[in-house]
């Protein structure tokens, strides 16, 4: 298959393309072909000359742009006719009653070019087998013998010109290599256009599957810092509700040992044991560690239950008390220790 000659679209040179296919060979280019056309337009003025030269025929026909060929590229069926003249071969249009009446299998022929709105390309044999040298291919496709003639009644469905090659075309590596051997072929040639079409899907699916993946990653990593602070928040109020339970507590035992040191100085100084007293004069150290320790948690949790309270006040209450809540909260609420 390496060894086939098979130029791919470029622009509307499909003419090109169709005829070095053919012909297996870099044989024409645009300027060969441009000046083909040129050469046939300059004929056709001068059969039109013939009838007058200030007849309105020959004034209309200057002013029409050239039936041989376009900006575009394209070129008529009498320029590939005069490029193939050039080699020997000779353009019979199939599906005319005069090549019908021959009855002649079609692979029995050498080469088809088939022709629908401007696009041209090459149906030609290579050694025992035929192949679909369409430029619009990304390769040659292998055509069997039993399809070739459906293909061609296909293409003539679809309204296609074929036209038949006759002559010797001329020698080719592909003829030499095929003639000798035969090929197969695993996977059919895409069009130009379909296989850009699935190369552009797949990155656009490619890109779409990553930029969701990022999405995802995104949303996790969101959901595990909410997540995160949540459980922060949780923590930080079971902190202060432990320590507000701890402070109370400390204040209940506070003033219970408020109590029993009234109670031992109402006795003449006696001692009073409680449950689970330490032996000794330990006792009597770990009192006044504890209270001390007890009196700075009593400060901090009345500081804080003022604070709330502030933050509960009407913004029109006494101006005096906000400046000075110490003096009014510790009188209101503050006990006598």
């Amino acid at each position: 298959m390496d060894a086939i000659f098979h130029e791919k679209q470029e622009g509307s040179l499909c003419a090109q393309h169709c005829l070095n296919n053919l012909l297996q060979g870099e044989y024409f280019s645009p300027v060969d072909l441009s000046s083909i056309a040129h050469q046939l337009d300059e004929e056709e003025r001068m059969r039109m000359a013939e009838g007058g030269m200030g007849s309105d025929e020959y004034r209309t026909f200057l002013q029409q742009p050239s039936g041989n060929m376009d900006d575009s590229g394209f070129f008529s069926i009498q320029v590939i006719s005069n490029a193939l003249r050039v080699w020997g071969l000779e353009l019979i249009l199939f599906n005319s009653r005069e090549y019908q009446t021959l009855m002649i299998n079609p692979i029995n022929e050498n080469a088809f070019i088939c022709n629908y709105k401007e696009h041209w390309f090459t149906i030609r044999k290579l050694g025992q087998q035929w192949f679909n040298l369409n430029s619009l291919l990304t390769g040659p496709e292998l055509i069997s013998d039993t399809y070739l003639a459906l293909f061609l009644a296909q293409l003539q469905q679809e309204g296609y010109s074929i036209f038949v090659i006759r002559g010797n075309l001329p020698d080719c590596e592909a003829e030499q290599i095929l003639g000798i051997m035969r090929v197969q072929q695993q996977q059919r040639p895409r069009l130009i256009g379909e296989d850009e079409a699935q190369t552009s899907a797949g990155r656009s699916a490619t890109l779409g599957h990553t930029e969701m993946g990022f999405d995802v990653e995104s949303n996790v990593v969101e959901e595990e810092e909410e997540l995160k602070k949540a459980l922060a928040l949780s923590r930080q109020d079971i902190d202060v509700e432990d320590e507000e339970a701890d402070l109370r507590r400390a204040i209940q035992l506070s003033m219970q040992g408020a109590v029993l040191s009234n109670t031992s100085s109402d006795s003449g100084g006696g001692h009073v044991k409680l449950d689970n007293e330490p032996a000794g004069g330990r006792r009597v150290q770990n009192e006044a560690l504890t209270a001390e320790e007890l009196r700075k948690r009593r400060q901090a949790y009345f500081d804080r239950q003022q604070i709330q309270l502030l933050s509960n006040i009407p913004q029109h209450a006494n101006t005096a008390s906000i400046e000075n809540p110490r003096t009014e909260l510790d009188q209101q609420q503050k006990p006598s220790l």
